[in-house]
């Protein structure tokens, strides 16, 4: 990745390498529990272990919802006051509209929180969202999980 801020590229499935479509499939084969351990997928997909796992964050589907409009994202966030909402005011100040909220119970210092969040309105780019987010003082990472 070129600097910290992520770029992403819509591609059509047909013109990616095999390599990443199966990939997604190990991924989905093991979020959705028909299988539960990567050797497992791995093996099921015909792919390298070693090959999953230089992928797997990299590589991931692009779910349509109202054409791109509602947007799913993952943010790390430090176990410390008003971190939280100095992040959803980012996406506020952005034009973004937050649906839902799920914040797990904070491990190892960090707490991990889902926002799925209405982008029709945004005023500024998502990556250009992203990199304010990542400014703010307490979050450890925000990426896309669907859009």
């Amino acid at each position: 990745m070129l600097g910290k801020t992520p770029n992403y590229f819509i591609v059509d499935a047909k013109a990616l390498p095999e390599i990443f479509l199966k990939v997604a499939e190990a991924k989905r084969m093991l979020e959705i529990g028909e299988v539960n351990t990567v050797n497992l997928a791995t093996r099921r997909v015909g792919i390298s272990r070693s090959a999953f796992y230089k992928y797997k964050d990299a590589v991931r589907p692009f779910n349509d919802m109202l054409h791109g409009r509602i947007v799913t994202f993952q943010i790390l966030l430090k176990d410390e006051p008003g971190v939280l909402s100095a992040a959803l005011n980012i996406f506020a100040q952005s034009g973004g509209n937050i649906l839902t909220i799920n914040q797990a119970i904070p491990v190892n210092g960090c707490a991990a929180v889902t926002i799925g969040a209405e982008t029709s309105g945004l005023e500024v780019s998502l990556e250009e969202l992203l990199a304010r987010a990542l400014n703010v003082d307490g979050v450890v990472r925000c990426e896309i999980l669907a859009g």
